[in-house]
């Protein structure tokens, strides 16, 4: 146990329209400690993304030579794009005692879990994974249509996909059955107390001052 308390990394994944932007964005509004790592993408932007706000979007050149930098603390591609988590903001927010909560394909989720848990990161005990399953298939769906973002065959291959991803529940430390939003957000907002309140995560000194953990 460590004399300073450092921050947690909080990493939640799902299939593609399970909801996991929606969940975030409602974790974020409640803690102030909180802070969003933006993450970076070759993909172009939605309707209304703002870069550096939703994604730092680059050219796939510049995106590989960041790569050859080791200046992602993970990198994955999905449906024919790069993603990646910067590595020294993460760093400076922990430091800082700050929360950094990552929105995080399950291919990149699997990369953070192998390099943080395998020693390859200076805070090994900071991770915590949720996975946000969605209820079905076809409810997956009818949330990717409803969005109107996405060509038919778009939508056929993202479903594809998350058909395989669903299976990596396994993997995660907590699993939210995704239902009503305001239903998502009370069980996330469990899960980040319960691991902040974690005696093992308390400093030497006055472990007990709830003012402390810093929600």
């Amino acid at each position: 146990m460590s004399d300073k308390r450092t921050g947690l990394i909080i990493v939640v994944s799902a299939p593609s329209g399970g909801g996991k932007s929606s969940l975030c964005q409602r974790l974020l509004n409640w803690s102030p400690n909180l802070v969003y790592s933006v993450s970076c993408t070759t993909r172009a932007p939605r309707g209304g993304e703002q870069n550096g706000r939703d994604y730092t979007f680059l050219t796939r050149e510049e995106f590989e030579r960041r790569i050859a930098a080791r200046e992602f603390l993970e990198h994955a591609q999905y449906n024919g794009n790069y993603y990646g988590t910067p590595r020294p903001f993460i760093e400076e927010q922990l430091r800082a005692g700050r929360d950094v909560l990552l929105d995080v394909e399950i291919q990149g989720a699997g990369q953070l879990m192998k390099g943080i848990r395998g020693g390859q990161f200076a805070y090994p005990e900071a991770l915590v994974t949720i996975f946000l399953m969605p209820p079905s298939l076809e409810l997956l769906e009818t949330r990717l249509r409803r969005r109107a973002t996405d060509s038919d065959e778009t939508i056929r291959k993202r479903l594809a996909i998350a058909e395989k991803e669903m299976a990596y529940w396994t993997e995660y430390d907590y699993v939210i059955v995704s239902g009503h939003l305001d239903d998502d957000f009370a069980q996330g907002k469990a899960i980040i107390i319960a691991e902040k309140c974690r005696s093992a995560r308390q400093p030497k000194d006055q472990p007990w001052r709830q003012n402390e953990l810093s929600f």
